[in-house]
């Protein structure tokens, strides 16, 4: 079996490669540049050696239609594109075209090539706006609120549009939060974990947050990857929401992590509108009944969980 995966250096792409491996698959990864640092979260899973690099610009037709004619691939996964939703109101062309413009070349390349590919696509639960009332389902309207969601909103609904037009497999798996111990630096959880464990050790004095009150349904990524995998087993086709159902606030996030290292997160907390978001969702959290009584999925880790191990792997990297 052939997999490619487009975004295979990323957080979600480097553990679904591992996955993949080692299920016995033979791992296309692309990247707009696969040298160097870039390639530190497959060198950190200790795999990547066994990953078959090819650099490919997701917005370019040629350069994707290239990769999938090298690779001949029995799945492909979707996971490219501009993955902060803070950096998609600074970068919000960028954004809006690598996530609609990404899933088009894919999909238009795998028609156009004559491949019986089966393609998943990283949505998001960001699509949902709030969710205030009761946990998104599958069936929930999108009420996007960023740039980011927009541009995942639009992919969703060309995957579709694809499914129904041309029979091709192709589904979005809606995405909720997921962390891991690769998580970027530029994302808020990666900030707190780092922060606390640099004040535990005498290295920062303070952590410095905006809006502490907004919920979100944080998972674990490793588990979430098994979801992208099992939902291209299937007989058909079908979008799926992944999550865990428990929703907690940004400041639970905070205290959990400074519980981890004996603290009390309270002394060393500070709040700036710096990094308050022009349009951010209150409250995020989805229920993944549909996946687990169809995929056999359930997410394990919610976020105590989480916090636990992101903080232990950073103390040891200190």
């Amino acid at each position: 079996m052939n997999a490619l995966i487009f975004g295979v250096t990323g957080q979600d792409g480097a553990y679904l490669a591992k996955l993949l491996l080692d299920k016995g698959y033979r791992v296309y990864g692309t990247s707009r540049d696969v040298v160097g640092s870039l390639r530190r979260n497959p060198k950190a899973l200790g795999i990547d050696d066994d990953i078959h690099y090819l650099t490919v610009d997701i917005t370019d037709y040629k350069s994707v239609l290239t990769a999938l004619k090298h690779s001949a691939p029995n799945e492909v996964y979707n996971l490219a594109g501009q993955s902060s939703v803070g950096i998609s109101y600074e970068l919000p062309f960028e954004t809006i075209r690598s996530f609609t413009l990404g899933v088009l070349n894919i999909m238009e390349g795998i028609r156009f090539l004559g491949l019986d590919s089966r393609l998943f696509n990283a949505s998001s639960g960001e699509c949902f706006g709030e969710t205030k009332d009761a946990p998104a389902i599958e069936t929930t309207g999108f009420a996007p609120k960023s740039p980011y969601a927009v541009a995942k909103a639009s992919a969703y609904w060309s995957v579709i549009n694809y499914r129904q037009a041309y029979n091709m497999y192709a589904c979005s798996g809606i995405l909720f939060s997921h962390e891991s111990v690769l998580r970027n630096p530029n994302f808020v959880s990666k900030k707190i974990v780092a922060a606390a464990c640099r004040i535990s050790k005498g290295l920062e004095n303070s952590l410095t947050l905006g809006n502490l009150n907004i919920k979100r349904d944080w998972g674990w990524a490793p588990e979430f990857v098994e979801a992208m995998w099992l939902m291209l087993q299937q007989e058909s086709a079908k979008d799926f929401v992944i999550a865990t159902g428990a929703a907690y606030t940004l400041e639970d996030f905070v205290r959990l992590s400074f519980e981890v290292l004996n603290l009390d997160y309270r002394k060393y907390l500070k709040v700036s509108d710096q990094f308050v978001r022009p349009n951010d969702v209150t409250c995020s959290t989805g229920l993944p009944a549909l996946a687990q009584s169809e995929l056999g999925w359930k997410a394990t880790s919610t976020l105590p969980n989480v916090v636990e191990k992101m903080v232990r792997a950073e103390l040891a990297n200190l």
